[in-house]
């Protein structure tokens, strides 16, 4: 029971250490159009990647969110390893376990 106890801490510990790392983001606003073309193409990404997380928390639920909460922020490393040993337990589709892991890491 100690064990798992201090595996759990070490992992909340991880978990914080991922959030404190990240930098944070800054604002850029120039008129160069250059920079519009740039952030028009960005606006496309995001609205893509914006998708694929909705994607990913709606399958999330649908697969996941029986057994657990809504999920922790772990370097992707480490999500990857939890999800595809998650994926053989529940049987998730592999297109389900890219949705999963995107809307995980993001």
């Amino acid at each position: 029971m100690k064990s798992k106890i201090m595996l759990f801490a070490g992992i909340l510990m991880l978990a914080a250490a991922a959030i404190a790392a990240d930098p944070p983001k800054s604002s850029n606003s120039t008129a160069d159009p250059a920079t519009i073309s740039t952030t028009t193409a960005s606006a496309e990404r995001t609205s893509e990647a914006e998708n694929i997380r909705a994607e990913g928390e709606k399958r999330f639920r649908a697969n996941c969110s029986r057994c657990h909460a809504a999920p922790h922020k772990f370097p992707p490393r480490m999500m990857a390893t939890i999800v595809r040993h998650m994926r053989v337990r529940a049987t998730i589709t592999d297109a389900d376990m890219r949705y999963i892991l995107a809307y995980m890491t993001q």
